[in-house]
């Protein structure tokens, strides 16, 4: 099964520009807790992610208000998949990384879908109930931190 078969197709999209409290008002309304952040609307070109993670830690926490800017919050290492990937693809990426969601890029580095854990859990195509129960365990594993 490819990534395109299992993606949420034009997700939405945020800019480096827009406000924190913006990106809050779309994972509320469109239920997530991660948006793509990309150059432009226009272009789509993905810079990096936004997750509800990142506004806890990096805004938050850090005494930063809502019209802090979502360049100051994102992670910008956020690894993406093709969407003629193979599923085992974005499952790599997701233990590797140790991330619930992969963004979609096309060859020109737009932003065209994402595939959430969820995805994988809810499509009995893709994989078996135990192979999503492995690769969500993967996820969730605690980080080593050096001591």
């Amino acid at each position: 099964m490819k990534a395109r078969e299992l993606m949420t197709a034009d997700p939405t999209c945020c800019t480096p520009e827009d406000t924190i409290q913006q990106v809050s008002q779309l994972m509320r309304d469109h239920d997530c807790g991660c948006i793509p952040v990309v150059e432009s609307e226009e272009s789509k070109r993905l810079v990096g992610v936004v997750t509800d993670r990142d506004i806890a830690i990096r805004c938050t926490a850090e005494g930063k208000g809502p019209q802090t800017r979502v360049k100051d919050a994102l992670s910008t290492n956020a690894k993406s998949c093709g969407p003629d990937d193979d599923v085992e693809a974005v499952e790599r990426i997701m233990t590797g990384e140790q991330v619930r969601r992969v963004p979609v890029v096309d060859q020109r580095g737009s932003c065209v879908g994402i595939i959430a854990q969820a995805d994988l859990a809810l499509n009995h195509r893709a994989a078996s109930e135990s192979e999503v129960g492995k690769v969500v365990e993967r996820i969730s594993e605690p980080a080593l931190t050096p001591s």
